[in-house]
This record gives structure tokens, C-alpha cells and sequence, in this order.
């Protein structure tokens, strides 16, 4: 399907400011709609979601994703993992090193001591041929090769994006690869329920929900301690409704050493890989409401704590704690903890994810 989108999409974004050479590739913008009007923005330069607009209580519509407007500022953004893929791994991986076979591998070390979301190269940096299957979804195909970012094996990816007619944003994921890896792929959306605007609102007046019973600890470099412990009794529970910004500030070790939350939760799952919800997130103030599902065992919440009001689209600005992210994945540094799920994918086997963000009002 031609990819040729409509000058006058709600998102107010223009094609022409997103077509560019890049990587002896042609970047350009996609737009996804539904049948009730919304849309999805994005493009093939790392994914990066630039818009996704939907209505308010009172029918108003708006952007509830941070991002850019061109496509030199999506590859010049101040957060380079701006509303993009991730991968090849998602989260942390201590000292970016990890063992594979017998054999030890080194990444590029880019937080801190550690390796954060398959380094400064990753499938965020990329540009991965894209096609539009119909006016609600597009594919995305990115070959990694051996190597890349320091990993193992030639690894296929492919990322369907589908906008539903109940405003539900699907994400399926797939990979293959040639010899034994490692790999955790999530999506990094910056979400500001409240719409996307000068001076965004901070999302600590959300209300939260997670469908968990325990977290991950972390220490003071956000590598997790070794434990999983329960919620209850700590800032970390939402097994009921909170405000975000309720305890996020709590004097409590692990919001320091998050400097808010940025943590990953251990979803309840009855069996490994089911499509569960994850999380509610509501913006009283607007009421938009939006619904997280994943396949993935854990969700990472992570609340901007180090956006510094940089710029984004159509004149909007990005304040600290101003976006709540919910990047469904496997737990961080997984390859060296033999505790946590395996993240190993061998030859002939599929690496399959399916992650939901479903959009409403109350």
C-alpha cells in the first residue's frame, strides 16, 4: 500500500518534513487512523511514535505521546529513546557484559557502569523498511547484524503496528535469529494522558493501577539487587488506585535510587506468555484513561524523572516527570540473573511479544 498521507490529519504533521536519506535509507512519516477519527503518527527512524491523538472527556483531541515534529529533531532529540523501539535489549545489563555459551560478551556502556536499552546504536538509531498494510496498520523489518552493539548472531526483527477501531494500540513483535543470543524488545512511549503541550503537566497527577504483587529492587546504578519483593507496605504498591505522585517522593531508598519510579514490576501471570492486563493509568483532569495489556512478565514504569523541559512537537515542551512510560519486557539485566526468565533466543525458535495500549475516557 502506497504510503501517502492526508495533509490535513489531525496530528497537523507534514509527510515532507519526515522524508530524508538516512543510513542509504529513506525515512518518511505514516499515519494510522481509525474509524473514529484518531490517529497514529510515526516513523520508520527508530519507530518513534510522533503523535497519537484521541479525545478527552469532552471530545477534544489530543496528543498523548511525546515526540518531534521533523525528523532531524526525532534524530537530534535530547532523550534519543524517545517514543522509539528498543532493542536488541531492552532495560539495563550490569557492566554491560553478560555470558553466552561459555563465551563473554561486552556492550558499549552508556548509563552509568551499565548498558542501557541495546546501546547508543540500537534498534532506536535505525532506520528499518516499513510498509503500510492498510489504513490501521503498518509493518516494520529491521535486519541486525552479527555483531551489532557488541551481540551475537544475524537477528530478523519484524514490528506490526495496528491502530483499532477501539482505539487500541497493538504492537506485535517478532524475531528469528542464526545463533544463539540474547534479546528484549520493548517500545518506549512517553505518555502525557493530559495531552502533549507547553509546559506538559506532570504525570504525578495521574491515577495508577498495576496489576502486580511484587517489583525488582535496584541499586544506586538501577541494576536490580537480587530480590523480587512484595509490594505491599512499600511506595511501589498499586495494586489499588493511587496518585503517581502520591509516594513518589517518599523517603524510601528505592524512589531515591530511581529518583522516582523507574522499576520494573512483576506482573501476575497465571502462565508465562498470556495476554494479561498490566496496568490503568487516568488523567482526572482530562479523563483520558489508558489500559495497558502485555504478554511480557514485567512492566518497567518509569516517570521522565530526567526530562528538562526540551522541546517536542508543535511548540510543546517536555518538564521533568511530565510523561509515564510502561515498557512491557522481560526483567533488566536477565542474562546474568539465571533466576529470571530466559531471554535467550536459539536458532529456530520465535521470539513473539503482542503489547496493548488501549485508549478511553471516564
Amino acid at each position: 500500500m502506497e504510503n501517502v498521507c492526508n495533509p490535513n490529519n489531525v496530528s497537523g504533521l507534514r509527510q515532507a518534513d519526515f522524508q530524508k536519506d538516512i543510513q542509504g535509507k529513506k525515512t518518511d512519516l505514516f499515519i494510522l487512523t481509525n474509524k473514529n477519527g484518531c490517529e497514529v503518527a510515526f516513523t520508520n527512524y527508530g519507530g518513534a511514535l510522533c503523535a497519537i491523538m484521541v479525545p478527552d472527556r469532552k471530545g477534544k483531541m489530543g496528543n498523548v505521546v511525546q515526540g518531534h515534529d521533523t525528523i532531524d529533531h526525532v534524530v537530534n532529540s535530547p532523550n534519543e529513546f524517545l517514543s522509539t523501539l528498543i532493542g536488541r535489549y531492552g532495560n539495563r545489563i550490569c557492566k554491560g557484559r553478560f555470558t553466552l555459551d561459555g563465551k563473554t560478551y561486552s556492550l558499549a556502556i552508556n548509563n552509568g557502569p551499565n548498558a542501557l536499552h541495546g546501546g547508543p546504536t540500537g534498534f532506536h538509531a535505525r532506520v528499518w523498511d516499513a510498509e503500510k498494510l492498510s489504513e490501521n496498520s503498518a509493518r516494520l523489518h529491521y535486519v541486525s547484524a552479527d555483531g551489532e552493539e557488541g551481540f551475537p548472531g544475524t537477528v530478523e526483527v519484524t514490528v506490526t503496528y495496528t491502530f483499532t477501531d477501539d482505539n487500541e494500540f497493538v504492537i506485535d513483535y517478532e524475531a528469528t535469529t542464526d545463533q544463539d543470543t540474547i534479546i528484549n524488545l520493548t517500545h518506549h512511549g512517553f505518555f502525557c494522558l493530559c495531552g502533549s503541550q507547553k509546559d506538559t503537566p506532570s504525570c504525578e497527577r495521574y491515577l495508577l493501577t498495576m496489576n502486580a504483587d511484587h517489583y525488582i529492587p535496584i541499586d544506586d546504578t538501577s541494576i536490580p539487587l537480587g530480590t523480587v519483593d512484595a509490594v505491599e507496605g512499600t511506595p511501589f504498591d498499586f495494586r489499588t488506585e493511587h496518585l503517581v505522585g502520591e509516594r513518589i517522593d517518599a523517603d524510601d531508598v528505592q524512589t531515591r535510587n530511581g529518583a522516582g519510579y523507574d522499576h520494573c514490576w512483576v506482573l501476575n501471570k497465571r502462565q508465562p506468555g498470556e495476554l494479561t492486563f498490566a496496568a490503568k493509568c487516568v488523567d482526572p483532569v482530562t479523563g483520558r484513561r489508558m489500559d495497558v495489556y502485555t504478554t511480557e512478565p514485567g512492566v518497567q514504569v518509569y516517570t521522565s524523572n530526567w526530562h528538562d523541559g526540551f522541546a517536542g512537537s508543535h511548540g510543546a515542551t517536555y518538564p521533568k516527570r511530565s510523561a509515564i512510560c510502561f515498557e512491557c519486557q522481560h526483567f533488566p539485566d536477565s542474562p546474568n540473573r539465571a533466576y529470571f526468565p530466559s531471554v535467550v533466543l536459539k536458532p529456530g525458535q520465535i521470539y513473539t511479544q503482542t503489547s496493548i495500549y488501549k485508549f478511553s475516557v471516564e
